[in-house]
């Protein structure tokens, strides 16, 4: 046989072993902790899992992180953590903390595998987190009067603690950070300003605050964000910031979940200053139904509402906001061309995981557009989040055991001098939406009943018992000229 011809068989011949040696090289290696699982912890979970925070343990050495392999992957795969609610695809924002089917299936493979460390040179830098303010050195900062003291055991506490600002003049924030004083307890804080002086009448003993589950349960004039773990302080966009009137008390709502043993907490914020007015307006929308009356055992209660935007708007963030039977919430923006515009849909609603949702880019709302919301829920003995058991009515109310369906989306205004035009419209349109449902509201005042049942007889046009659509208007109008103390919507951003 000749040399050439040897060669050609024998290439013939080798090339499959060669084909499946080159497959099984470059066939992609089983996952290890130091190049695929400690990037995706310290992007999405170690802001929570480090020494100090509010999470059980930390998860930023290999050892954290191997010992609990198996249950990082259950979690993961059911997509209870991290805790990030809103869906994908339905509006974009900030700090999404959502793991991709990708990074899911990564540790799902690395616990199966039996959690191998792989090359150290292949691990990313562990992330550090500083022990001071975020916001740099603040203008001020103010803290509770006093440190809250809790038990080892019992149900979660919400608390509001007011705490005045001292606003000699009207103010204008235009960076704002929550720290926690006790983060093993501080599970999520919502932040408002009173210009009315109610929060401090609710307070039985000075400095103590007061309980507070749904809202502050007073009209406020304006709230200065939030915190939940992982969260980001506030940053309002260039030429937008949060006025604070002048004598305003900044209530600080507080939601602890007890430790096991004897705490307490003592959490302070910081602001930082504008040192100009703003440029632009910042306001809220509130959309809201107190119409709630759901049966014991209705496993899929709806509650709908809408309100339109008074005139051209950008949205920067939404704060969807229900208490323990709500399961999904949907919420969307139908621009006056008829295009819909998704702002955000939660499937699995949590309130022990509420929080603000600030948009990557604001979204323009047009004057005209109608924002929706859509609320279901559970009052089945099937839910474990029902507070009933068995199931009983459940009406609208500020405890835990009623329930709410509010949202509420904050946005800037071109000029600042269109905020109060804005609001005032805003603001009639949330009370006309409401006024059926809150007729029916225990905590309304005896003399404030009267007068929102004089204004609703006189509206109700056919006499149905309520307003209807083609009778809503008129009474948005009639609302708009009355006096408004503060802001009748829960400023929830």
């Amino acid at each position: 046989m000749r040399p050439t011809l040897i060669l050609s068989t024998f290439a013939l011949a080798v090339m499959p072993l060669a084909s499946i040696h080159a497959a099984e090289t470059d066939s992609p290696a089983a996952p290890t902790f130091n190049r695929d699982v400690a990037p995706v912890l310290y992007q999405n979970c170690s802001g929570c899992h480090h020494p100090g925070e509010v999470a059980p343990f930390s998860l930023l050495t290999y050892e954290d992180a191997a010992k609990r392999a198996k249950q990082i992957a259950a979690v993961t795969q059911a997509h209870f953590m991290p805790p990030w609610k809103a869906e994908p695809g339905y509006g974009h924002f900030q700090n999404e903390r959502r793991l991709t089917d990708q990074q899911i299936a990564i540790i799902r493979e690395w616990a199966a595998n039996g959690a191998p460390e792989g090359d150290p040179g292949q691990k990313p830098t562990p992330p550090k987190f500083t022990s001071g303010w975020q916001i740099g050195e603040p203008d001020q900062v103010v803290a509770m009067p006093q440190p809250y003291s809790l038990p080892a055991e019992g149900p979660d506490v919400f608390r509001c603690f007011v705490i005045p600002l001292n606003a000699a003049q009207e103010e204008y924030a235009s960076e704002v950070e929550f720290r926690p004083g006790n983060r093993r307890i501080v599970h999520h804080a919502i932040l408002f300003l009173d210009k009315t002086g109610q929060a401090k009448n609710r307070e039985k003993v000075p400095g103590e605050g007061y309980s507070c589950v749904g809202g502050p349960g007073l009209a406020i004039s304006g709230g200065l964000g939030g915190w939940a773990p992982g969260a980001t302080p506030v940053h309002y966009p260039d030429g937008v910031a949060q006025v604070i009137p002048k004598g305003a008390d900044l209530v600080m709502q507080i939601h602890y979940h007890l430790s096991g043993k004897p705490e307490q907490d003592s959490s302070r914020v910081g602001i930082r200053f504008s040192k100009t007015p703003p440029v632009k307006g910042l306001t809220l929308m509130t959309v809201g139904n107190a119409s709630i009356d759901i049966p014991a055992g209705d496993d899929h209660y709806v509650v709908k509402a809408s309100a339109t935007v008074p005139m051209d708007a950008e949205a920067i963030s939404v704060f969807p906001h229900a208490h323990y039977l709500c399961k999904d919430m949907k919420v969307d923006a139908k621009l006056p061309d008829g295009t819909v515009q998704p702002l955000i849909w939660i499937k699995d609603w949590d309130f022990n995981w509420q929080g603000s949702y600030r948009f990557s880019d604001p979204v323009k709302l047009p004057k005209g557009t109608e924002i929706s919301m859509t609320y279901v829920y559970d009052n089945s003995a099937a839910n474990p989040r029902n507070p009933s058991n068995p199931p009983r009515e459940v009406k609208f109310g500020e405890q835990t055991t009623n329930e709410m369906a509010f949202t509420f989306v904050q946005l800037t205004l071109d000029k600042e001098a269109e905020v109060a035009e804005f609001q005032r419209d805003a603001d009639a349109q949330f009370l006309a939406s409401i006024l059926d449902g809150m007729l029916e509201f225990d905590e309304i005042p005896a003399r404030m009943r009267t007068q929102m049942k004089f204004i609703f007889n006189a509206f109700d046009k056919n006499k149905n018992g309520k307003i209807d659509p083609e009778e809503r208007q008129a009474l948005v109008e009639f609302l708009k000229k009355m006096p408004q103390p503060g802001n009748s919507g829960r400023q929830q951003q």
